[in-house]
């Protein structure tokens, strides 16, 4: 045997004995057997040259954002996918109906906010869905219809406020669901009615409001439900109303968990509107739990009559005898109306007390509406010849002038009416300091004021001083002491020096003192 020869027979049978992953396995992952791992490879899309026979694929922890069409085609194989913590958006309607054999589906913590019908189509014999960690907020009817035969749905830390009656319809095989952690308020006996082989049920940590909704799960758990729940997930707690919040629901009187039915109110109940306008009519609706609004228009008798487009603001739209909704208040909005618009509407509104609804009639008008041409001014009249116009009455008037102006005219009155004051009050100071200076006609003579209020006390006589000290006593009109006789006519500002002969000023009066 030649030097070397027995190296190159080991070489050969390695060659041999290796598993033909290297041709057939996409650049970077990892292949082997039937399993191909290309995790935290931060792949933006499904990478080609995957091998047909593939029955495992690992693409968790990527920045996969969306399943491309025919991405996963041919992979008919394919039993186990885990595309967990990736970006995938949403899931295309019959975005796995090439992977027949599929057991077990991992979308958990990607960023789906809703799932379209027939997302899962195809998925017969699916065992295992894992959709944990996303933003789902609402399950609508026959989401999970195509899995006949799954036994775990895992639904845990999303942002789950509505599951519709009919949102697990098709998984009679259904073994465990876990719907905890996220923001259900109420959950209906239709919903869990077609998990006939439930085994498992977790309902923890949601906001739940405990009313007359809730009665039925109350009685379920305590009857034979809680077979369904560990202890520790049949700690429901009430998030709702006030009085009941951190209770368990377990641990409320069914007389305690109570509705408000709703009541409803439409203004005007009746409304014409013009050809071409757009028309918002508003249904106010109250009650506990929060009543859902819905609008709808009520069919006419006659026949072949177009239907008018109905949407309510936000979006929903309805056709004729289909409907709208929204919670709290629903508006209805109808856009460029026409005659098909005209007709009888109707706002509903309902929770777990009740329902109620209120009419509401639209009313055409046939004739659009011309804009109005505004109003030409009279010519004017033709004055007589010769003879100069007259300026209009008022036209200088105080209102006519301009903001500015009046502001300034009203401060110089002001202040020219200040100065007139102050004046008269130089005055009047100047003529009192001049009849102190000449002195009383006789020194030491008493000075009696007139303060006819009396009697006083001798304690508000001695505060009673002018001011050169004489007492000011009060006195008693009735009774008057002294002659009449010539004197100075007292005044407010005192008598005017040099008074002219002919005026006649009244003679000083003394009376007796009262006090």
């Amino acid at each position: 045997m030649a030097p070397g020869a027995p190296a190159l027979l080991v070489l050969l049978l390695l060659l041999l004995l290796l598993p033909p992953r290297t041709a057939g396995c996409p650049a970077a992952c990892r292949c082997y057997s039937a399993t191909v791992e290309c995790g935290a490879l931060r792949l933006r899309v499904v990478p080609l040259g995957i091998p047909p026979g593939t029955q495992t694929l690992f693409l968790q922890d990527n920045n996969i954002a969306r399943l491309e069409p025919g991405a996963l085609a041919p992979l008919a194989a394919l039993r186990r996918l885990y595309l967990h913590n990736n970006s995938l958006r949403a899931l295309e309607a019959g975005a796995f109906r090439a992977q027949p054999r599929l057991l077990e589906l991992a979308l958990t913590s990607n960023r789906l906010r809703a799932l379209r019908s027939g997302a899962f189509a195809g998925l017969a014999q699916l065992r295992v869905l894992y959709l944990a960690g996303n933003q789902l907020a609402r399950l609508l009817d026959f989401t999970f219809l195509h899995l006949p035969r799954l036994q775990e749905l895992h639904l845990q830390e999303n942002s789950i406020e509505l599951l519709e009656d009919q949102a697990l319809a098709g998984l009679s095989s259904l073994a465990l669901l876990d719907l905890s952690r996220n923001q259900l308020g109420t959950i209906s006996r239709e919903a869990l009615q077609p998990l006939a082989s439930l085994q498992v049920l977790r309902l923890t940590e949601n906001p739940w409001r405990c009313d007359c909704a809730l009665h039925w799960l109350g009685a379920w758990i305590k009857e034979g439900g809680q077979r369904l729940l560990t202890s520790r997930d049949r700690k429901i707690m009430c998030a709702e109303p006030p009085r009941l919040a951190l209770q368990s629901l377990l641990d409320v009187s069914h007389s305690s968990l109570i509705c408000i039915p709703p009541s409803v109110h439409v203004q005007p109940l009746e409304l014409t509107a013009n050809l071409g306008e757009d028309l918002r009519v508003a249904c106010q609706a109250s009650g506990y739990p929060q009543p859902l609004v819905t609008w709808r228009k009520v069919p006419q008798p006659r026949e072949g009559r177009p239907q008018a487009q109905a949407q309510l603001e936000g979006g929903a739209p309805g056709l004729g005898g289909h409907s709208a909704s929204d919670t709290g208040s629903g508006m209805l909005f109808l856009s460029n109306i026409t005659l098909a618009h005209a007709g009888k509407y109707e706002c509903e509104a309902s929770n777990a007390g009740g329902a109620a609804r209120v009419p509401f009639r639209l009313l055409v008008n046939a004739s659009r509406q011309q804009p109005q041409q505004p109003a030409q001014p009279p010519p004017p009249a033709a004055r007589p010849a010769g003879r100069e116009p007259r300026p209009e009455a008022g036209s200088m008037a105080f209102r006519a002038l301009g903001l500015a102006t009046q502001t300034a005219i009203a401060a110089a009155i002001a202040l020219l009416a200040l100065t007139a004051l102050l004046l008269v009050a130089m005055i009047c100071r100047r003529r009192r300091r001049r009849k102190k200076a000449r002195g009383p006609p006789g020194e030491g003579a008493l000075f009696v004021n007139d303060y006819s209020d009396g009697p006083c006390t001798f304690a508000q006589l001695e505060e009673l001083r002018d001011e050169r000290g004489h007492e000011m006593f009060v006195i008693n009109r009735s009774k008057p002491l002294f002659a009449e006789g010539p004197a100075e006519a007292p005044a407010d500002c005192g008598p005017a020096e040099g008074a002219g002969p002919g005026l006649r000023v009244p003679p000083p009066v003394a009376y007796e003192i009262h006090c």
